[in-house]
């Protein structure tokens, strides 16, 4: 799970995908977008800079963003954004765009040419929509456990309620930030003292998650974190103070750590560095189900750059494909939201939280069918009915069934409109071989920022203290 692009910033000018209309031989005019401080519109256009700015992205954003369907708000929150200072007003006015607001600029082969490789070899999804009308934290909740929720108890599921689409601490969406917002005009910061390091607190989402049932049926999982900093801020802004990403610290990127089930399970220690995955791939060590999630200097989040995240990736798959596991892995590559990145598609409208906007997304296994662009509804939620079809029977997270029952308002995994993954692969064929891509040396990575501007790693690491 990589972070903060939307469908057309990557796949845009993809030949035979759902691109921006005009290009690529799509139908349609282009689009212009709106530019309230230029007093014009933007179309979209190349962007050849592997470090990208991007937008705020909290549910306020999304929703002004899309617009009532009319998909042209997304200039207008980088502009009303508190992070966007007078210094790009200004630049904006001289003319000089691009360089001031970026959503609406997009990368294609030249500039991500391993995902388009993958794509052309693989499967590439394009109507793949992040799971909750929010950022990274309700996308990374959504994806372990089909839902997110505020829990005045949370060791008794039956006090956990949906609220915030933006926040789902017991303890945590408190206080007005003086004023300053996204495009929707308010805004809740979280005050979430079990966050902190080695806090004593008892964590707080009471929901149920996929591992307790995993659990259930003895299939083992792993959630590879890479330890750093982390990839965005916990406003949806821009720019923000750093914050240390840790194993031992939940939330955001690490959601599992806070999940009562996990601490119940005894399975704490299944969230892992993310350096072990290599470990248990050389070793044959890999479990049935893992999560792999970067820091900020990989994770493509602005500014990190596009290259260190694309290396990542690589490296990974790389890894997974010299060894005796490729021949039963299906890698499901994506990212978690927009990052206030243009998409011309409406999301469809799901139980109240969801979809959210259109992210890239990849399936990569050597029973996945080649050069398939899959035209089918997702989100995250298919990922974990591949899952329960896959390992548990069909067993869902529904509150009447799986023994452990929270007031969650449907089984997501059961909605209509959500596409079956199933229709990647063809589990008939032989087994596919390697598809390895060249990876970059450390010194052509070059310094990699954090999301706001992070130090490198060590430095970040000194800062944060023994």
């Amino acid at each position: 799970m990589q972070e903060n692009r939307s469908f057309d910033a990557y796949f845009g000018t993809y030949p035979g995908a759902d691109g921006i209309p005009g290009l690529a031989g799509n139908p349609g005019k282009v689009p212009c977008v709106p530019d309230p401080d230029a007093h014009r519109c933007q179309r979209p256009y190349h962007d050849s800079t592997v470090t990208n700015a991007g937008g705020p992205h909290l549910n306020e954003d999304a929703v002004a963003d899309i617009d009532h369907g009319r998909m042209d708000g997304f200039i207008k929150s980088v502009e009303q954004s508190k992070s966007f200072d007078t210094d790009k007003a200004a630049c904006l006015l001289k003319g000089m765009q691009p360089r001031c607001v970026d959503v609406m600029g997009y990368h294609d082969q030249r500039d991500i040419p391993h995902y388009w490789t993958y794509a052309k070899n693989f499967v590439l999804q394009d109507h793949m929509f992040e799971p909750v009308i929010s950022w990274s934290l309700p996308s990374h909740t959504y994806m372990v456990s089909a839902w997110m929720a505020n829990c005045s108890k949370p060791t008794v599921p039956s006090t956990c309620h949906q609220t915030s689409l933006n926040f789902p601490d017991a303890d945590g969406a408190v206080g007005q930030a003086n004023g300053e917002a996204g495009a929707g005009g308010s805004l809740l910061l979280p005050k979430d003292p079990d966050d902190a390091q080695s806090s004593k607190q008892q964590p707080d989402f009471g929901w149920t998650d996929i591992t307790y049932l995993l659990h259930r049926h003895h299939i083992s999982w792993r959630y590879y974190i890479d330890q750093g900093t982390e990839p965005d801020c916990a406003d949806g802004q821009i720019t923000c103070k750093q914050q240390i990403q840790l194993v031992s610290t939940p939330e955001i990127w690490n959601p599992l750590r806070d999940f009562v089930t996990v601490h119940q399970d005894h399975q704490v220690g299944n969230i892992v560095d993310g350096n072990q995955l290599y470990a248990d791939i050389h070793a044959g060590r890999l479990p049935a189900v893992s999560w792999v999630i970067p820091s900020g200097d990989d994770s493509e989040h602005p500014p990190g750059t596009i290259t260190s995240g694309q290396d990542h990736v690589t490296r990974v798959i790389d890894a997974i494909m010299r060894s005796p596991d490729w021949n039963s892995t299906a890698i499901f590559l994506a990212w978690d939201d927009w990052g206030g990145f243009y998409d011309h598609v409406v999301p469809p409208k799901v139980d109240g939280a969801g979809y959210g906007l259109r992210v890239p997304a990849l399936v990569i296994s050597p029973y996945a069918r080649r050069g398939y662009i899959d035209h089918h509804t997702y989100s995250f939620d298919a990922y974990l009915k591949f899952i329960e079809d896959d390992f548990l029977g069909g067993q869902r997270l529904n509150p009447r069934n799986d023994g452990r029952p929270d007031p969650r308002p449907d089984v997501r995994e059961n909605a209509k409109i959500l596409g079956d993954l199933r229709n990647d692969f063809n589990f008939n064929q032989k087994p596919r071989p390697p598809l390895l891509l060249p990876t970059l040396p450390p010194s052509a990575l070059g310094p990699a920022p954090g999301p706001q501007g992070f130090p490198p790693l060590m430095k970040a690491l000194a800062d944060f203290g023994p």
